[in-house]
């Protein structure tokens, strides 16, 4: 028994110091400037949307941001100190990036797709959401397939890769020749071949120029797109162009690969599909 009870202790003791040095490893380096400044100042400053519903939405009333992307960036700050409040700033796809660059915002978790090209000038953490694009039509329009949007106008929004997206997969269905493109310097605003594009600045005016007949389609991710869709409203058939959202940090920021660590830990462990389901976006 005393053995035993010798063996319980040591098996005690070892375990609570795995336990120790695991947190001691979680802990957010102090020395890393990006993470002591946050913590001095007690508050991480995160870009999110305002009104993309499930992923993060502004209560009018309150003020309070509810949504999957308002809840990691909580989870993240208390994983850098227990005291660190986010404050939240409403971005668009046009302004995230530039809040990013000039110093305003920590990071942007703003179903902020990741591509090779946006990787040159951000740092991205792993994909914490898939997602594809589609577009969304009023049933009365006849358009059910990407042939149909030949010669149609597409409300996308400013500064997303929606557009390009589209084009592209009208190309790959060979509904255009797509002499000339270049995915890389891709423009919506002068892009006319089978398709015009309108950009505008957020969702809502997007939904509302498709009821109004001033754009025939509205084109974005599919998991945005379905806050929309009405009874009068259809997908069209396909949804193409993979879309994986990323944590966006400046770029060789030492606070990257903190948030990377956290955003893998919580692949992991189930975290993320939880709040996947939580949040109705499965």
């Amino acid at each position: 028994m005393k053995i035993k009870s010798k063996i319980i202790k040591t098996l005690l003791a070892a375990s609570c110091a795995f336990a120790l040095s695991n947190q001691a490893m979680a802990a957010a380096p102090s020395d890393i400037k990006e993470i002591k400044t946050i913590q001095d100042n007690g508050v991480l400053r995160v870009g999110v949307k305002n009104d993309v519903v499930g992923f993060s939405v502004k209560d009018p009333l309150t003020g309070e941001y509810k949504g999957f992307e308002d809840t990691l960036a909580q989870m993240i700050a208390k994983e850098i100190g227990d005291d660190v409040e986010v404050e939240f700033t409403a971005v668009t796809a046009a302004t995230r990036s530039e809040l990013i660059d000039s110093g305003d915002l920590d990071c942007v978790l703003a179903t902020f797709t990741i591509t090779e090209e946006r990787k040159k000038n951000w740092d991205f953490s792993t994909p914490y959401y898939t997602d594809a694009v589609s577009v969304l039509v009023e049933q009365a329009s006849n358009i059910h397939s990407l042939k149909d949007l030949v010669g149609k106008t597409v409300g996308v929004s400013s500064g997303s890769t929606s557009g390009r997206a589209l084009v592209t997969a009208m190309i790959e269905n060979k509904v255009i020749e797509g002499k000339g493109f270049d995915p890389a310097k891709f423009d919506p605003a002068t892009w006319t071949e089978g398709v015009k594009f309108h950009q505008f600045d957020n969702y809502p005016a997007i939904s509302t120029a498709l009821a109004a007949g001033e754009v025939q389609a509205f084109c974005v991710d599919k998991s945005i797109l379905n806050i929309y869709k009405t009874k009068s409203r259809n997908f069209i058939d396909e949804k193409f162009a993979p879309q994986q959202y990323g944590v966006v940090t400046k770029k060789g920021s030492g606070l990257s690969p903190f948030i990377n660590e956290l955003i893998e830990k919580w692949l992991a462990d189930g975290t993320i599909d939880k709040l996947i389901k939580e949040n109705n976006l499965q």
